[in-house]
Formats: structure tokens, sequence, C-alpha cells
């Protein structure tokens, strides 16, 4: 069948539900056809899912002419999503096409929701179309006879590779891939990816960077002029000393308008315990919404996330509160409004959101942005501008996590067992690996045969076995059963389910949270006041309770820093508070009132000026630094300053920091002059600084603990009886100090530096930042009281210390004095 009769079939289907295929769908269908790879960069909701599944099926109808009479079983086709919120509506746009066309072909879904009896069903039976998770692939993976059932895939498909790119389940999707660009005789690799900024080495990453795959391969790019429409929330009386205590609930009474005037409204939160607290928040001061208002977040069990997520498609909820569970292409019909509560502190996350509501091409996207304090009005301005300019964040891709590797490596050698010489070159073509060296091979082989050098001894290292033709091979059931329980662990916190006494699975909180309970203590979750009975297993049991509570679980993933490109759009928006009034956004304008409280006592700073203040209140002596470069940064950043102090004068501080700047608090005055006369803030030595000034060890080692799980040294449990935390900290604090003691060349050991320093604490944006500072006029204020870009950071630190009421009272008081 000619290409022309191919695509003939596609544009008819799309007359008869009255749609016109778009340019880039067009153009994708094509270059698949001809054989070619590539990534699709195109916005959610502009019918990218289709721009894939039809090549895939019009591929196979022109191997198989007389399709709708014989049917060829087998798996044709791989769609990897990494949300598993999302393979319903992928099977759905599938199913859509398979059965218009008449093609016989099937679509099944494969993911960690996927019952045992389904999965069973599928070992004999695979589907042609499959759907599935970058873990549930590595599973298949490590099933023997994995490369009877991959043969006769023809196309690999990752969706939302933007999300996967820069993390370390990217880097199994690389290994995966890199595995079946081998087993599967012709297959076309293609990536789905929203706009990042480094798009071209995306591609490079998916495909391989020296591969036959990228050198005949297309970057397709869908050009669909989306209108996007930021609308900020103003609060009616501006605050001069802003902080962010009640999260903007005092602008609840401006929201409630906005979710009446539409069908469905989206309330983005970017934390879970915000979700909380806001649909707390809106229910007791309108009981109306009850029933038709619900929550979504990542923590809640599955049920009630798909009963939400179907709701929405149905128009039957008012209003959702949620956090980023809902940010990626959950299909659902489009919303009306989104309301972004708070910075979201990325670029691309905020236009992901934005695009949910007008979620079909060509129509406008409407976004409210609700600051939760003053200063993040400045976010809102530079809001605006980034989406004119469409100006995003790069994703960076990671380099030799040997942690993923070595857990790959024990996949395979699950299975049907692997050739060294042949998964070397393999592995060697992949973007993370391309460094990998022969001798840092020959160490990871070693540590799978007999553990690493100093655990030789223990045989519960010792998983893989060589045999005679030099293959390497599991062959004990109990490590592949140990091993299969634990591939998908890319870790997080650990997490503990929240039951009912009487069973009812709620959803799962982070341990840490559950360890600061004692029993009696209420807390709110899933839009309940639970009180906690006590820890049974890996379960923390609860019953529901009409006491009023504060208490509200946070997750540590909650502690969001500006992306680089956030902090550059927010210096240069902060800086026009100094243009003339008409040439201010609306936003700015609406800041004057504290800009000028501001300049009472200090000055707002200008491109070329570094600003640091002093003063002294009851709590000692702050000293304040503002380099505007994000929260992560700062904690490097204070703790470098901190430990150059101390070099000069032994002196205690504590440091308190948030997206602005930070703060080191003492006992005693610090001598600023002298900090600048030595000139503190140079990036030389910075590295071996960082290493002494922070705890790097204790930072490097809650890097490791993930490490160690990943790489399989340290064993999680299996389902339902899950080890400790208690335990997985101490067996890898072992592991840890054996390495720092007896084989510091360990390459475990050396990853767990390297990501701290990379990742963590972005070694490379710490050293731009402190270089754009020391080419910068430093203005030194010795200011009577806290200034109101000072205020938040205070306030954060005081939080730590008090309840939300104490705190509040406290606040207040101190405003009154200031405002004197």
């Amino acid at each position: 069948m000619q290409e022309l009769e191919l695509f003939h079939i596609a544009e008819d289907w799309f007359q008869k539900q009255n749609w016109k295929p778009f340019p880039f769908q067009k153009k994708t269908w094509k270059a698949f056809l001809m054989g070619k790879h590539g990534l699709l960069n195109a916005p959610t909701g502009s019918g990218k899912t289709y721009a894939l599944w039809f090549p895939i099926v019009l591929n196979y109808i022109k191997n198989n002419p007389n399709y709708k009479t014989k049917h060829k079983k087998g798996l044709k086709a791989i769609w990897i999503t990494p949300l598993r919120a999302l393979s319903q509506e992928i099977k759905q746009s599938a199913e859509r096409i398979t059965q218009d066309l008449e093609t016989q072909m099937t679509v099944g879904i494969r993911t960690g929701d996927t019952s045992t009896k389904e999965r069973a069903k599928m070992r004999s039976n695979m589907p042609d179309l499959l759907i599935t998770t970058p873990e549930s692939l590595q599973l298949l993976l490590s099933s023997k006879g994995y490369e009877k059932t991959f043969k006769n895939c023809s196309a690999i498909v990752v969706d939302e590779w933007h999300e996967l790119l820069g993390t370390k389940r990217g880097v199994q999707m690389e290994l995966g891939l890199s595995r079946l660009k081998t087993t599967c005789k012709d297959l076309r690799v293609w990536g789905i990816s929203a706009t990042i900024g480094n798009l071209e080495q995306a591609r490079k990453v998916l495909l391989g960077p020296s591969s036959h795959e990228l050198e005949n391969s297309i970057l397709v790019k869908a050009s669909l002029n989306k209108k996007i429409t930021v609308k900020s929330i103003i609060p009616k009386e501006m605050e001069t000393f802003p902080w962010r205590g009640h999260l903007g609930l005092h602008l609840l009474d401006q929201v409630v308008p906005i979710i009446n005037n539409s069908k469905t409204t989206l309330l983005f939160t970017n934390t879970r315990s915000q979700c909380e607290i806001w649909f707390q928040k809106i229910l007791e001061k309108h009981p109306e919404f009850a029933g038709e208002m619900a929550m979504h977040h990542g923590s809640i069990n599955k049920e009630t996330r798909l009963w939400v997520e179907q709701a929405i498609r149905n128009e039957s909820l008012k209003a959702v509160v949620c956090t980023s569970s809902l940010d990626l292409g959950v299909d659902f019909a489009p919303v009306e409004t989104v309301i972004q509560i708070g910075g979201p502190k990325g670029v691309a996350r905020f236009l992901q959101r934005a695009g949910r509501s007008g979620h079909r091409p060509g129509k406008e996207s409407v976004i409210y942005f609700l600051p939760t304090h003053a200063i993040e009005l400045v976010e809102a301005s530079a809001m605006q501008k980034a989406v004119l300019t469409s100006s995003v964040e790069d994703r960076i891709p990671y380099l030799n996590s040997f942690d993923v590797l070595l857990q790959y490596l024990t996949t395979l050698a699950v299975s049907d067992g692997f050739y060294p010489e042949e998964i070397y070159q393999e592995v060697k073509q992949t973007f993370c690996y391309q460094t990998l060296s022969e001798e840092q091979w020959q160490w990871l082989l070693n540590f799978l045969v007999m553990g690493s050098q100093s655990l030789k001894s223990y045989d519960e290292y010792k998983k893989v076995e060589i045999e005679e033709d030099g293959k390497f091979k599991v062959n004990s059931r109990a490590v592949a059963m140990r091993h299969r329980f634990q591939i998908g662990t890319i870790v997080g916190d650990a997490t503990i389910s929240v039951r009912y006494q009487k069973g009812g699975y709620i959803g799962s909180i982070e341990e840490y949270f559950i360890s600061k309970l004692s029993p009696g203590d209420v807390f709110t979750f899933a839009g309940r006041n639970l009180e906690f009975i006590r820890i049974k297993g890996m379960a923390a049991h609860v019953r529901n309770s009409k006491k009023r509570t504060t208490k509200v679980p946070s997750w540590m993933g909650g502690r969001l820093s500006f992306s680089a490109k956030m902090s550059e759009l927010l210096r240069q928006e902060l800086y026009t508070a100094a243009l003339e009034f008409s040439e201010q956004s609306k936003e700015i304008q609406a800041l004057q009132p504290m800009f000028a409280k501001q300049r009472e006592e200090s000055i707002v700073p200008q491109p070329h000026q570094f600003l640091i203040e002093t003063f002294k209140t009851r709590d000692g002596y702050h000293h304040m630094f503002y380099p505007f470069e994000g929260r992560a940064i700062h904690e490097g950043m204070s703790s470098l300053l901190a430990y150059r102090i101390s070099l000069l004068s032994p002196i205690t501080c504590s440091l308190a920091f948030n997206d602005y700047g930070f703060e080191l608090l003492s006992d005693r005055e610090i001598d600023i002059q002298e900090i600048l006369d030595n000139d503190l803030f140079t990036p030389a030595y910075m590295l071996s600084d960082l290493q002494k000034s922070l705890n790097s060890n204790e930072m490097a080692h809650r890097k490791f603990r993930d490490i160690a799980v990943i790489s399989g040294m340290v064993f999680t449990g299996y389902p339902e009886k899950g080890v400790k935390m208690k335990h997985l900290q101490s067996s890898s604090q072992l592991l840890f100090d054996v390495f720092r003691d007896f084989e510091d060349n360990n390459l475990l050991y050396q990853q767990a530096y390297t990501e701290t320093f990379e990742h963590q604490l972005e070694e490379g944006r710490l050293r731009l930042a402190l270089e754009r500072i020391s080419e910068q006029d430093i203005v030194w204020n010795q200011c009577t009281q806290p200034t109101p870009l000072s205020f938040p950071i205070i306030t954060d630190r005081l939080r730590e210390k008090l309840s939300n009421e104490k705190l509040a009272d406290r606040i207040k008081r101190m405003i009154k004095k200031m405002t004197k």
C-alpha cells in the first residue's frame, strides 16, 4: 500500500471526527513511515497522541494488506508514560483508531496498578499495542524469554520525555532502549516532549549521542500559536511586610467568585500539604461546595484519583484542588479555569498548568496567579513576560549513574543472563554512560559477582554467577524474587500507608511525618480529619475524628527551588521597580507601597548591585544577603559564606534561606567590611570549601541511602512487609562508613558525593552566581529594623520553632512594632 493511500485512510478518519490534521501530525506520520526516529515537540492538548498512534497503526496496515480478515498476533508497539494516571487516556485514543479502522489490534496496559491476573494473561498473550511505565518495562526485561516477546516490536514511543530527562527514571529508559534497539529487528524510537530549553540535547539523550538512530532522526516542532493569558489576583490591601504564613488564604474570598463563574476550576498548589489546607479552608468557609469539590494528589489512593479524573471529564465537579499530579497530559475535557496558588518555581511547570485550561488546539488558556505573599507578585509579573517570550528551562541529564546501571545489569542477569562484551557496547551507546571506561565496567561486573572489595567475604552481596561460557546469570530464586520487587525503586522518602483500623486504604504519607505523631494526635489528610492510633507493619492505623487540627502532613518533595531560568526572570522583573510607574507591570505597580517601605531603611537593588542588610532584634544579629537565585543555591551559598567567615573569626550562626535570599543569624555582630575586604564571594576554592562547610558527609550519606537501594545493596522489603526506615538507614550508614574507611574509590560511594554537589547543590549554578556577585557593586545597609525583603526569610525561620497560631501572633506584634 502506497504512502498516499495510507495518508488517505488517516485523513478520512479525521474528517469523520470533524477534525483536520495539523501539519506537525502529517510531518510525523511521514517521517515515521519512512523509517525515521525522532522527537516530537508539542504542547499538551495539541493532538500529539494521534501524531504517533496513527503511523504505528498505518505501518501495520501497510505490512499486512489483508489486516481486516487476518490478524497477526504479537507485540507491535510500546508506549511509555511516566505517569500511570495517563495510561487510560492513551489507551482510549489508540482504541478509537484500531476499532474505527477495523484492524483487530488489541491494546493493553501494564503498570504498577495492573492486577496479577492481568499480568499472567499478558505473559502468554501480549497485546499488539502495550502502554506501560519505565519501571514496568524493566520488569518485562527481567522475565525469561523477553527477546521472543519483543522481537517483532516495530516502535517505542516515550511520552512526556521532558519529565523523564534529568531523572534516574530517564536513565532507566535510556538503558531499556539500548537493549530493545538490539532485540527488535526494525525498531523506530520516538519521544514526545513539551517545550524545554535544550530540545536538541533531549533528542541526543533519547536516541544515543553517536548512534545511527540519531543520524536517521528528525525533530518535529508543532508551531501552534497558543495564546496564554496570565491574570494576577492582586490583594485589595497590600501588605508591606510579606510572609507566607497564611499560604494565600487571605485571598480566598477573591477566589470563590472565580470558581462560581466557571464550569470547572483546577486550583494548583505546589505542595500536598498546601493542597490539603486549601481544600479544608474552602469547605469550612463555603460548605455549599461539599460534594462539588474534590482533591487530587499523588498520595491519595488510586480509586479516589481515578474517580476525580473521571468527574472532571463529566464536568460533575465545580473545583479540584490539586498538585502536579494533574500537571501532565491526563487528557480530560478542558477545564475552563486554572488558578495557580503561589509561585510555581519554574516556567515550564507554569505553562504546563496553564495549558490545562482551553486544553484544545486553538483555544486560549487562562491562568490566574494567586500570590501566597506579596513578593510573589514579582514572580507573577515575570511569568507574564516568560509566557510572551516562551523562555523555558533546560533539563540536565544524568551522567554515570552507576546505581541504575547495576540494577539494570542484575535485571538482565535475572532473565536470560548476559554476555558482558555485548552489553558493554550497548551501554556505551547511551548518553548517560558514553564515558564509561573499561576499568569502571570491570569494577561493576566484580561488584555483581562478589560485592565490592570490602564486602567480598559476605555471601549476601554475591548475586550473579559466571557460567562456563562467560554468561552472567542469577540462578538463585530468592535473589531473583528480591530483585523483581525492587526494580522500580527510584527512591523518594520512605512512605507509610494510612489505613482505617477496620481496613480501607486512604493513601500514603512520608514516614518522617508519622514518626512525629503520638497516639491520639489528629491530622488532616485526603480531606478528612484523622486520629492517629498506632503503627502496625508499614501502615499507620487511624480513625475519623471530629476534632479540629492544624497538623497537615508535609512532604519533603514540597521544597521546590527556583530553576535557573526562573531566577533570571525574577531578577529582571525586580529591577523594573526603579523604572517610571507607566513602564511597570500592574503587579510591580501594586507592590509600590512595599518598595517604598523597603527604601525607608534600605534600597531595592538594581542590576549592577548586590544588597546586604544588617540589623539587630531580640533574636540576635541578622545578616541578610539577596542573590535571588532560588532556595537550593542559597542553601549552598549560605553554608559556604558561614564557613569562610568562621575562618576569619570563630563564630556560630544559624542559617535560613528562601528563594530570594538567605540570613546568617548570630549572637554577635559579623564585620561585613572584613567579609568584603577578604573577597569571601570568590568562586575560587569553592568546591573544597563547600565540602568542608556543609555537612557534606551527612548530605552524601542521605544520597547514598538511595544509591544503596537502587543498586540492590540494601533491600527495602517485600510488599506489606517493608523494611523500617530506621533499619534502611542503619544498614546504608554501615556500608557508607565501611567504604569511607576502607574503600574510598568505591564507585557508588563516590557517586553519592557527585550527586550531592551536581544535583542537590547545583554546583555549576552556584559558581555562576558567585561570579555574577563578584562583578556587582556591593551595597551594605545597616538598618534599624527588619525590611520588607528580609521579612519572609525571618518568619520562615520562626515557623520551624512555633505553631501556626503562635507564629501569627508573634508576626502581628512584629509588624505593629515596625509600622509605628
